[in-house]
């Protein structure tokens, strides 16, 4: 048997014939989950891989919100920048911190940017309590 190469088309994606489509559409959803589920060549992404994932769309998110290069990114929210392309590539599992700092980060950059630079992230000693 031979490896054919196929390098897709973006502005001519494959299309699914009538035949495919009615055969799809005839399944119950039953079906069409035992059917990728049985898929020896495409197997069902595990919890981790789907946590991974989760992160990497939330990393570029945020980088496409901020419209920061890795480099700047990592330096103006203080993540070091291996760290953040091995996450954009889906390389690592970060723990939740910092996801939640990601995901605020892509909410409101701005409240973010100011939030890391305050006394209390900083490093300054916060105000005694009167």
């Amino acid at each position: 048997m031979a490896i054919v190469r196929y390098t897709l088309d973006p502005n001519n994606p494959p299309k699914m014939s009538e035949e495919a489509g009615a055969r799809l559409d005839a399944m119950t959803d039953e079906e069409i989950t035992a059917a990728a589920m049985s898929d020896p060549d495409n197997p069902p992404l595990t919890d981790d891989e789907l946590l991974r994932l989760r992160a990497v769309r939330i990393a570029r998110r945020a980088r496409a919100v901020t419209q920061l290069s890795q480099a700047q990114f990592a330096e103006t929210f203080g993540i070091k920048v291996a760290r953040l392309r091995d996450l954009e590539q889906g390389r690592v599992q970060p723990d939740q911190v910092l996801v939640s700092l990601l995901a605020m980060i892509a909410d409101d950059p701005d409240r973010a940017r100011r939030i890391l630079k305050s006394p209390y992230v900083a490093g300054a000693a916060p105000p005694a309590l009167v």
